[in-house]
């Protein structure tokens, strides 16, 4: 390649102190903590949530596939780039990548927590900490700040400071405090988004409904359930007309893959053209697909289908990650991976997917460190 590539879904791996150093005194009794099993290795617990979270799966980047377990784990054993900046630059230079936009891993599960005072305080935390982290390198660590969303006035809020903190984006919570994502309360809060230039991103598993679902037949046959709660929430701001109000609001899914985007895109239609007078959907200014194909974008590590499918869907909107550190990342093998699965693609196209819409949609070109 003549360029490197951007990941646009990267993950920390938030370290022991993360949340006890910088939470709110109150809290700090309560905050979330490392701690060792016997049973399952050293594990993050989170009052709260019945279950914690093992360590074996959250950095198991470039790990044999039979090897893979989720628990037995240690802190000290995971890459450490995970929390340590100047080893994370390391990491991406092994990748051959220039720069990752950052999710959170322990953040990810926060986002299902029933106390949203509990949560507002721990994103908080991670905010601050987030923030220390990409100062280290502001070229080339891009971070995503949480929001609880707990009101309407405090969204905007915790946008803004995003914004001042040097942020790119705001990483939702599949569930609000209040209604749903297309009530029109929630319309200053995307007139906000929009008129500060922060996409919203919603990353699988952040859903109560991800930790809902009944599983049905072998254990492994739940993996495919993984994306549905993106896509519930990409058709309730279609649907739900949240697009048609604000045009300019941009909206990601994260980690979800893409292959699937051009069928859902017919699906919509055919569901809005058939069966909208008797499933109660009033018209709408364009169809779906058409906000789906300009507002939403989406990100995806090894999906063939995805770079198959470029012509079937908005190429301006596809977006590659690495996922790194997670057991699901393409790294350290990602170049290998990216010449077979772009072979196919223009220059142009395989330009726009790797890096120019990432850093078109966080507006990174200023910002980016020279390669």
């Amino acid at each position: 390649m003549t360029f490197k590539p951007i990941s646009a879904d990267s993950h920390v791996t938030e370290p022991p102190n993360c949340y006890l150093d910088h939470i709110e005194p109150r809290y700090r009794e309560r905050a979330p903590r490392l701690m060792h099993s016997e049973e399952h290795g050293d594990i993050f617990v989170i009052e709260g949530l019945e279950q914690p979270i093992p360590m074996g799966l959250i950095a198991a980047a470039g790990k044999d596939p039979r090897t893979l377990r989720m628990s037995g784990a240690t802190f000290a054993e995971l890459h450490r780039g995970g929390w340590d900046p100047s080893a994370r630059l390391a990491d991406q230079d092994r990748d051959g990548i220039a720069a990752e936009l950052l999710y959170p891993t322990v953040g990810m599960m926060l986002c299902n927590h029933p106390d949203f005072d509990y949560k507002h305080a721990c994103f908080a935390a991670y905010n601050r900490w987030l923030e220390a982290y990409c100062a280290a390198s502001p070229g080339r660590l891009f971070g995503q700040a949480q929001t609880a969303m707990r009101s309407v006035e405090e969204g905007i809020a915790d946008l803004e400071r995003a914004k001042a903190a040097g942020f790119v984006g705001m990483m939702m919570p599949g569930d609000p405090l209040n209604e749903d994502y297309d009530h029109p309360i929630y319309d200053p809060f995307y007139e906000a988004a929009a008129a500060l230039d922060l996409p919203l991103s919603f990353h699988i598993l952040t859903s109560r409904a991800d930790r809902l679902k009944t599983r049905r037949g072998p254990r492994i046959n739940s993996f495919q359930a993984i994306i549905r709660g993106c896509q519930d929430i990409i058709g309730t701001f279609i649907f739900g007309r949240v697009f048609e109000r604000h045009p300019r609001l941009k909206l990601v899914c994260v980690e979800a893959d893409a292959g699937w985007a051009p069928h859902f895109m017919y699906r919509m239609d055919h569901a809005y053209k058939r069966h909208r007078h008797w499933l109660k959907c009033e018209e709408m200014r364009r169809l779906p697909s058409a906000y789906f194909a300009e507002n939403v974008y989406l990100t995806f590590q090894d999906d063939w289908t995805a770079f198959d499918a470029v012509k079937r869907c908005n190429p301006r909107r596809l977006m590659w990650a690495n996922d790194f550190p997670h057991s699901d990342s393409t790294w350290p093998q990602s170049q290998e991976l990216l010449a077979q699965h772009t072979s196919a693609l223009s220059a142009e196209e395989k330009r726009w997917i790797l890096r120019d819409n990432v850093a078109a949609l966080y507006n990174l070109d200023a910002r980016l460190a020279p390669q």
